[in-house]
């Protein structure tokens, strides 16, 4: 059965999910639509796509079966709400909405309509994080009673040609990045129970860098600097640094504390990276076998398993539960920010089964495996 598929947003991170989707077996992507005609057009040129609608056109177009979300993160509740109305399934950019409340009445609609909905990051189904998966489930450092993650960048203004909404409200970096790396807590750890934040905004205006609006100045809406505090109700204590501030740094990116050694992991916004074991009796890392599952940058597989696992009544790996979730802990670490108060999570989501061999073959994917 071929499922057809609607793209709203095509500007930079939509080539990524066009190389994915359309090397799929069982989807087709029939339609893509963007607020500017001419980028939509010039997009499905590229990848022999027949129809450049509008946003309205492709919602009302019963040729779509799916709606992805690339759009920004302002417009992802009305546009996901609006697609869910329309009776079709959503699997969406990040954040799934700009509210964990929103998140949360994007479910209850799916869920009242039959509908599946999901939402990114996916980069935890790569080979890279399936084998820091299997590492810890299996006990490679012990225990883990702690975790320490680190994105240090001097900002998006250096190489996005119109980079003004990563600063406005429901973007900054946690909320641009944050997800990749509290998704992979949730999906080494389990649910998130309470956080604390501490941020600042070093600077009030940005400037443009490269593009045709080099040299444009912006203003700063958000705090720049974030750090974080998340216990899980696992009992680890995990702690996140997430800045536009830091342009060079020599902090590890993800790193897991177990009680027999220290697990190294790579960049969670990527689908592959070497996965590495250090224990108080050793004089170097050591690598871990890799794991089979998803390499290069495959994003939109997680929309793959998202249609399986509706055919199958199983629960999605990249879920609007789990997505829903880690933006619940996003905001309430935004809220400690402000209030200097622990915030408790109430959402408790179960972690995403791994990838096997099988669920690959159900995606249409060759398993891969990077040691």
């Amino acid at each position: 059965m071929i499922t057809s598929i609607g793209i709203i947003g095509c500007g930079t991170i939509s080539t990524a999910y066009l190389r994915t989707l359309t090397r799929a077996p069982d989807v087709r992507v029939v339609a893509l639509a963007d607020l500017d005609p001419a980028r939509a057009r010039a997009r499905a040129d590229e990848f022999g796509i027949a129809n450049a609608l509008t946003p309205d056109a492709l919602l009302a177009s019963d040729a779509v079966d799916l709606v992805i979300d690339l759009t920004i993160p302002s417009a992802h509740y009305d546009v996901n709400r609006r697609a869910l109305e329309a009776g079709k399934h959503v699997y969406s950019e990040k954040p799934l909405a700009a509210s964990a409340a929103e998140a949360h009445a994007l479910r209850a609609l799916a869920q009242a309509r039959g509908l599946a909905l999901g939402g990114a990051p996916d980069t935890f189904l790569g080979v890279g994080l399936q084998t820091a998966r299997t590492a810890v489930d299996a006990g490679v450092v012990g225990r883990p009673f702690a975790a320490a993650a680190h994105m240090c960048t001097g900002g998006p203004e250096r190489w996005h040609h119109d980079p003004g909404f990563f600063y406005l409200g429901g973007a900054g970096p946690l909320l641009d990045m944050g997800p990749y790396y509290v998704t992979t807590m949730v999906v080494l750890f389990g649910a998130v129970a309470s956080v604390t934040g501490e941020g600042l905004r070093p600077q009030t205006e940005r400037t443009v860098a490269s593009g045709p609006l080099a040299g444009a100045r912006f203003p700063v809406a958000v705090d720049t600097h974030v750090t974080l505090t998340l216990r899980f109700a696992s009992g680890v204590v995990a702690t996140l640094l997430t800045t536009f501030d830091v342009p060079a740094t020599d902090l590890p990116r993800f790193e897991v504390y177990g009680e027999a050694g220290t697990l190294s992991l790579p960049d969670p916004n990527t689908f592959e990276g070497p996965v590495r074991r250090r224990g108080p009796a050793d004089d170097a890392w050591h690598e871990v076998v890799g794991e089979p599952g998803v390499s290069h940058n495959a994003r939109g597989i997680g929309a793959l398993d998202l249609l399986v696992a509706h055919r199958q009544g199983r629960p999605a790996r990249a879920s609007a539960a789990l997505a829903a979730h880690v933006l619940e802990v996003l905001e309430a670490g935004l809220t400690s920010v402000r209030t200097g108060h622990r915030v408790a999570i109430e959402s408790r989501p179960e972690r995403p089964d791994p990838l096997t061999v099988e669920d690959l073959h159900a995606l249409g994917w060759t398993p891969e495996v990077v040691a």
